[in-house]
């Protein structure tokens, strides 16, 4: 079993997929439900996530690893780790949703250095508009932005609209447009 095969099945383990009728926060109706934080949050999901995202990181040449609070915080907090056990740490930063009201007034946390290339994650790309302000953070700060990763792509749109502005994007699940959820070879 490869590392995607198990972590759409932990998915299903853990209830971060289920299938039924649910409403999602755009109003939009779907036939199944994906919780993120419920693989990401669980030891062995981000285990997983980070064992599935170092080898395309690598070879991308990410630098630094980030993505929107709070989809991907546990997932590049999982990649800071495991890389450093594997010995070659990627750091990780976390991109909030607006700018601290206070202190240095930042919008990106963590050791971003200026000029790194980086990689930017989320759970889960819909439209891709939190995806996209991670990006907008990034390159603000500095950095260039040489892979985009979701967990799972809804296909509803935002992948399209990465690919469409010249952004490299690989998801690790996709939805069918019968709306089941299987992995990306």
């Amino acid at each position: 079993m490869t590392t995607r095969e198990r972590l759409l099945e932990l998915a299903l383990e853990r209830g971060a997929l289920k299938y039924g009728e649910f409403t999602l926060s755009s109003g939009q109706k779907s036939s199944y439900y994906f919780d993120g934080r419920l693989l990401s949050l669980d030891p062995e999901g981000a285990y997983l996530i980070a064992k599935a995202l170092i080898p395309i990181l690598r070879e991308a040449g990410a630098q630094a690893v980030g993505g929107p609070t709070l989809g991907a915080d546990p997932m590049v907090a999982a990649v800071a780790v495991a890389s450093h056990l594997e010995g070659s740490p990627i750091p990780a930063f976390i991109v909030r949703s607006q700018a601290k009201g206070h202190g240095t007034r930042r919008d990106v946390e963590g050791p971003l250095v200026t000029g790194s290339k980086v990689a930017i994650v989320d759970d889960t790309c819909t439209t891709g508009s939190s995806i996209f302000h991670a990006i907008e953070a990034a390159e603000v700060a500095g950095c260039s932005v040489v892979k985009i990763i979701a967990v799972l792509d809804r296909r509803q749109g935002g992948s399209e609209e990465l690919g469409r502005r010249g952004y490299d994007f690989i998801a690790l699940l996709e939805a069918t447009p019968e709306g089941e959820v299987r992995v990306v070879e």
